[in-house]
């Protein structure tokens, strides 16, 4: 029953691709800040790698609950064992 308290959660989350890799993600949104604070883009393209980063970010965020999910889950089932 407590997976049910992540269901809003959930609902506003698409599933990952497969190739889909949090590090590349992290490192994307990294350089994407890096030209940002450099200021080497143009104001548009300020505001359109931002919404990029942000949608990145929303993925990260999405693979962390999944995998807390996960834990919370193997360690429900181990104390249920013990």
């Amino acid at each position: 029953m407590s997976r049910n308290s992540n269901s809003k959660t959930q609902s506003n989350t698409s599933p990952l691709p497969d190739a889909w890799k949090y590090e590349a993600v992290v490192a994307e949104v990294e350089s994407i800040i890096s030209r940002i604070e450099t200021g080497e883009l143009e104001l548009e393209e300020v505001f359109d790698q931002f919404t990029q980063a942000v949608e990145q970010l929303k993925q990260c965020e999405t693979f962390l609950q999944q995998r807390q999910q996960q834990v919370d889950l193997l360690i429900e089932t181990l104390n249920n064992e013990m």
